[in-house]
């Protein structure tokens, strides 16, 4: 799995640290730190979320091109 650095981009974008991001789509900072390091694969319910909380659509950040 590629790293998600569209995910990343986004985080800094908006000035969020990981744990700021976990906290608001409740899960732990690891989690998000393994997604945006390709180690894990995130559910598309959790994929939502952080959609959400970026006003992103699941293209932008997690559809590969």
């Amino acid at each position: 799995m590629a790293k998600n650095l569209r995910l990343k981009a986004a985080r800094a974008k908006n000035d969020m640290s990981q744990q700021q991001l976990a906290d608001a789509v409740n899960v732990t900072r690891q989690t998000i730190s393994a997604i945006e390091r390709g180690d894990y694969n995130p559910t598309i319910n959790l994929c939502k979320e952080i959609c959400k909380e970026f006003d992103l659509t699941l293209n932008d950040l997690f559809w590969e091109e």
